[in-house]
């Protein structure tokens, strides 16, 4: 089987920049609700890169990246982490098998988090990533108050991606190529069963298709949507003074 040098799919890139990418590949796959929204990216000693409150996902640059501990604290960066980041460092108190954090409002997992329901996997776009989906309708307030992050987490127990109810949604990954990946889908799961429950609903994938789906690597699949977003904006990677 042929496997590619890494650099060939993409130039080798620090973790600031990994952040920026992710942010802005999944800014362009809707999840985009203006200033509301946060990643963590858990770094092997211990802190987290996140991004900075103040700026858009398609508009922070790896010199804008915030590095914190797990209590919150700014130890590198120029700008304050975003508010609702005491939902991630709540999760990563409890959950060691978690390298990556995503939180926004897409609009299409929105309307689900909205109607407390869990959209149904219908085709095979909906069901790469996998994970585990629960609903979590605990909303007592913006995940920037510490109790209403530490309620949500605990109701999440073990899953890997929560529908927010009256909020949003929350999707982790063990690593960044796997929690893009699962983002991504997740937004087509919901935006696709929106559409076909409108026409009348339609079968489900058969479970053992959709576990199969699931577990599949795609490998690849960060690397091309990265490199997307460098053609789109080339500049994406430079340090850019504020």
């Amino acid at each position: 089987m042929f496997t590619p040098e890494p650099d060939a799919l993409l130039p080798a890139l620090t973790a600031e920049q990994e952040l920026v990418l992710l942010a802005r590949t999944l800014w362009q796959e809707g999840y985009d609700d203006h200033l509301a929204g946060h990643i963590t990216y858990k770094q092997s000693d211990g802190t987290f890169l996140t991004n900075p409150w103040y700026l858009l996902w398609d508009e922070f640059g790896p010199a804008d990246v915030v590095r914190i501990d797990i209590d919150g604290n700014v130890l590198e960066g120029k700008w304050p982490p975003a508010p609702g980041v005491h939902l991630h460092l709540a999760m990563h108190r409890v959950r060691d098998d978690v390298t990556v954090s995503i939180h926004n409002h897409p609009r299409w997992a929105t309307v689900w988090a909205d109607t407390r329901r869990i959209p149904c996997i219908l085709d095979q776009s909906g069901a790469l990533g996998g994970g585990k989906v629960v609903v979590v309708d605990e909303y007592e307030g913006t995940v920037a108050a510490e109790e209403a992050a530490r309620s949500a987490v605990t109701a999440m127990g073990d899953a890997d991606i929560a529908l927010l109810a009256g909020h949003g949604v929350f999707i982790l990954g063990p690593d960044l190529p796997r929690a893009h990946l699962r983002a991504v889908s997740f937004a087509e799961r919901c935006h696709r069963a929106a559409l076909v429950e409108g026409l009348g609903g339609a079968q489900e994938l058969h479970p053992e298709v959709s576990a199969m789906l699931g577990t599949a690597e795609f490998d690849g699949f960060w690397e091309a949507m990265a490199r997307k977003e460098l053609r789109r904006d080339p500049s994406v990677l430079q340090e850019k003074e504020r």
